[in-house]
């Protein structure tokens, strides 16, 4: 039996880089960090988007077409799989669903999607529906009621006071 191997147990290792230690190594005296400068210095740590002083990359590139990230409609997300902690016959709408801990407050805008199956009969209240959340809740025996979306400068894009805003637009 090898005992080299014995000790690996078959994991390859690479022994780290000794660097500073003597002539000889071949990374001695300066340790390949070079003469001087800052690069040379203990506690250096070059940003990795650092092109060396020259106007990096992103400055350089042109700003060019339209993004729609601040003007997109977001919404608080539940899946139906998620529905299933509220007791059967019950009103679901975004308060409940914020006040059990179901989701984080978002948007006070909901929107339910068809993730999961639900067996219990539930009236949920929300701003959206995916079309597979509709037809498996209404499977179910329970109904779906749409809210129109409030006007864009009533919208909320985020903040921890959703879930009192959620019960004035519900």
């Amino acid at each position: 039996m090898d005992l080299s191997a014995a000790k690996a147990l078959g994991i390859k290792r690479d022994r780290p880089k000794r660097v500073g230690r003597g002539i000889g190594s071949g990374n001695g005296k300066t340790a390949g960090r070079g003469h001087k400068g800052q690069a040379s210095r203990s506690g250096y740590s070059r940003r990795l988007w650092f092109e060396g002083g020259t106007m990096p990359l992103y400055r350089r590139m042109p700003r060019r077409g339209f993004s729609n990230v601040n003007f997109a409609t977001r919404y608080t997300i539940v899946n139906v799989q998620d529905l299933a902690a509220f007791d059967e016959g019950s009103e679901v709408d975004l308060g409940k669903i914020l006040a059990i801990g179901l989701t984080s407050p978002e948007t006070n805008l909901l929107k339910v999607l068809g993730k999961g199956e639900i067996t219990k009969k539930l009236t949920v209240t929300a701003h959206k529906f995916s079309e597979s959340a509709k037809q498996k809740i209404e499977a179910a025996g329970g109904t779906v009621v749409e809210v129109p979306l409030p006007p864009v400068s009533v919208r909320k894009k985020r903040g921890a006071d959703a879930t009192n805003q959620a019960s004035t637009v519900n």
